[in-house]
């Protein structure tokens, strides 16, 4: 069957609804997610109420405390820019000193003592060994180069080892940081003046106080710091300005102080140990105790290590050869001497200085060994265990300049009781030849005689007084140089009775003996005091022929840096006091005391020397005193406390003591003789019949002498009568005793 024929007609429906095309199915709508409603929080009402309240709370101290934060940066901010802002350059902190220093040379213009604060001048950090820089790193502040003034690691550091130790938080260990030391040592920028502090001593104490206010101002200062300086500049200020024991402020002072070089020379050993003195100088200082200062370099040098700054084999080295004294520190030579020296200049360039000084000296170094090693070849040796006997020797030349000086058995201090200078002590027999000084310059013989027998005085307020010899024996007539060979009592008191009291008190005090001398006939025994320089500048006085000295140890002084001396040598030779002549043959008498007397034991062999004994009364007191041709040496021996000497006399250890000093001193030198005259027996002279009875001076008790031969009564001595003067070179003693005369 076709299907091709005419197509139907459209229906009426199709009509009303025409076809139109389908529209795409469009893309399905996005809807947002609900949150998922919050679980209902568990607990009560009191327990929301609870955790409400507290977010309250935190909401509420977060909100103050992030402004009040910012208010107190704002606040330290201006506090550092406004100490910034007073901060000088750093050239002008570098050296803090409120004294100056003062350093001693000797008579070879060699270094050996220093006073005051001690500053070798200024270094910068970059300058001084990388030894001594890196050590001080390590041990101070490992961290420097990394914060900015304030460590908070090295805080919470220091709190958890102090609390480990059982201290407090902030007690012990306080996590300062290099420049919060500096800035300590600069004391937050307040200098010291004098007139606002009881001494520097209380500045510095309140400079070092460790309340939290003070650290407060501290780490400010040490932020202003960082912002104004350097970290070279900031350590080159803690170098300079450190204190390193010893009086030396800085690491330049300290290095010439304990090892005699500057401090670019410091080798790790030498770094170590002055870095390790800055927890405690005085204590850890090497001249106070070198094992001590060397076990604490050894802990430096491993924490060197610990950090690369040192390699194995350098600390290895270090550790096996631990750092040692120079030879000036390890000796302090002349601690004596040199307090001496400070005592006896001008206090403004002494003790008080402001300004750096240097004096020169005539201390010998050489002879300075000699007398402590004499001294102690002696008393170690001879002295019982736990003996607190002293000792003192001063040794000098003939015009007064003092070589050498020793004030105790301690010789190595600085500030200690000078046995020397300031002791004043009783003389003894060693002031019997200023009694035959007298006597010769009066124009008598060492060969005249005078008897040795039982004598008594009657003094008046104290009745009759009898001198007795040393061995309560009597000897009869004796020269005058075998009783003071002998060292006799009696003839020395009849012999000052008869030149006069007054005058033998004359020649002793011209001679600079200027302690109070005793009024009395004691005075020929050594009843009064004075001291072991004095003694010794007086029989000075007559190896150089008769005149007066004066002791000295101030050569010259001037300040650093300059070129002309401010003052020069105080003392040397003075005034005539008796002749040459008699001068000389007292020499010779004294001479006999060593070479036959009670001085024996101080002979030098191969060469002549002259000198005194001198016992006290119960032997609190032993000297020795005596010279050569080239020096002067004094000896003093007995307690402080006066008490008495156990077999000890001025023949015996004191003796010895000289002899080894001298003995010591003198060689390498060639023996040269004495300056001395032997006596020649007088003529008989042929008496002109006249007298000088009632024109001869008068001394105590009124025996004068009488008669061409001088013959007086069984008291008196026998000798030529006074001579008329020789020529201009006559002492004062003989122009007195003309004006007398009426010559």
């Amino acid at each position: 069957m076709s299907t091709s024929g005419p197509r139907k007609p459209p229906l009426v429906a199709d009509r009303r609804k025409p076809k139109t095309k389908p529209k795409p199915a469009s893309k399905p709508r996005k809807t947002r997610a609900r949150k998922a409603p919050r679980p209902p929080r568990g607990g009560n009402v009191v327990t929301r109420a609870t955790f409400g309240l507290l977010s309250l709370v935190w909401r509420v101290v977060w909100g103050i405390g992030w402004r009040l934060g910012a208010i107190a940066l704002i606040i330290v901010g201006i506090a550092v820019g406004y100490v910034y802002t007073t901060l000088p350059e750093a050239s002008a902190l570098l050296d803090g000193r409120a004294r100056g220093s003062v350093t001693l040379l000797d008579r070879d213009s060699d270094v050996f003592a220093w006073r005051g604060d001690q500053f070798g001048g200024a270094v910068n950090a970059g300058a001084v060994s990388s030894h001594l820089r890196n050590a001080v790193i390590a041990t101070e502040d490992r961290r420097f180069y990394l914060h900015p003034g304030i460590d908070p690691i090295g805080i919470a550091s220091a709190i958890r080892i102090n609390l480990s130790e059982g201290r407090g938080p902030l007690s012990g260990h306080g996590g300062s940081t290099l420049t919060q030391q500096t800035a300590k040592l600069l004391c937050l920028g307040n200098e010291y003046v004098e007139a606002e502090w009881e001494s520097q001593a209380a500045y510095e104490a309140d400079c070092r106080r460790g309340s939290l206010a003070r650290k407060g101002k501290e780490a400010i200062y040490a932020l202003a710091m960082e912002a104004k300086y350097t970290k070279e500049e900031i350590l080159s200020i803690y170098l300079n300005r450190a204190y390193m024991g010893g009086g030396a402020y800085g690491a330049e002072a300290a290095s010439q102080r304990y090892f005699g070089k500057s401090a670019a020379q410091l080798n790790p050993a030498e770094g170590a140990m002055l870095a390790g003195l800055l927890t405690a100088p005085s204590t850890l200082a090497p001249t106070s105790n070198i094992a001590r200062s060397q076990n604490r370099a050894a802990t430096v040098v491993r924490l060197m290590r610990e950090q690369d700054y040192l390699t194995d084999s350098e600390a290895a080295l270090a550790l096996a050869t631990p750092a040692e004294l120079s030879e000036a520190a390890e000796r302090q030579a002349g601690g004596y001497f040199a307090d001496w020296v400070m005592s006896s200049g001008p206090e403004f360039f002494t003790r008080d200085t402001t300004e750096d000084v240097i004096i020169r000296t005539t201390l010998d170094q050489r002879i300075q060994r000699a007398a402590e090693q004499g001294l102690h070849a002696v008393l170690d040796e001879k002295l019982r265990d736990g003996s607190k006997a002293q000792a003192a020797v001063v040794v000098m030349s003939a015009d007064g300049a003092v070589r050498a000086m020793v004030g105790g058995r301690q010789t190595k201090v600085s500030g200690a009781f000078n046995r020397a200078t300031q002791a004043n002590r009783q003389t003894g027999s060693s002031f019997k030849p200023f009694v035959y000084a007298t006597a010769l310059e009066l124009g008598y013989s060492s060969l005249d005689t005078v008897v040795d027998e039982r004598y008594c005085l009657n003094i008046a307020g104290s009745g009759e007084w009898c001198p007795s010899n040393y061995t309560n024996r009597f000897h009869g007539r004796v020269t005058l140089a075998k009783a003071l060979e002998q060292s006799y009592n009696i003839p020395a008191v009849k012999v000052a009775e008869s030149v006069g009291l007054d005058l033998v008190r004359k020649v002793a005090s011209d001679f600079g003996i200027e302690s109070d001398l005793a009024a009395g006939p004691a005075l020929a025994l050594g009843a009064s005091e004075s001291t072991l320089l004095e003694m010794t500048g007086a029989f000075a006085g007559i190896l150089n022929g008769g005149s007066s000295v004066t002791p000295y140890g101030l050569v010259e002084l001037k300040l650093l840096g300059q070129d002309e001396a401010v003052m020069g040598a105080g003392g040397g030779i003075g005034e005539r006091v008796i002749r040459e002549e008699a001068a000389r043959e007292l020499t010779w008498m004294m001479s006999r005391v060593v070479e036959s007397g009670t001085g024996a034991r101080a002979k030098l062999p191969g060469r002549e020397a002259a000198g005194k004994t001198g016992t006290t009364q119960a032997a609190r007191d032993a000297w020795f005193l005596g010279f050569t041709a080239d020096y002067v040496a004094g000896v003093w021996m007995g307690y402080d406390d006066n008490t008495p000497l156990t077999g000890v006399t001025g023949g015996g250890l004191p003796a010895e003591i000289w002899h080894e000093v001298m003995t010591r001193v003198h060689e390498g030198m060639p023996a040269t003789p004495l300056p001395m005259t032997q006596p020649t027996p007088p003529a008989p002279q042929v008496s002109q019949g006249q007298t000088y009875e009632g024109q001869s001076y008068q001394g105590q008790g009124g025996q004068g002498y009488q008669g061409d031969q001088g013959t007086q009564t069984d008291r008196g001595w026998q000798g030529n009568p006074v001579p008329a003067p020789r020529d201009n070179r006559e002492g004062p003693i003989t122009n007195i005793l003309r004006r007398l005369l009426g010559g």
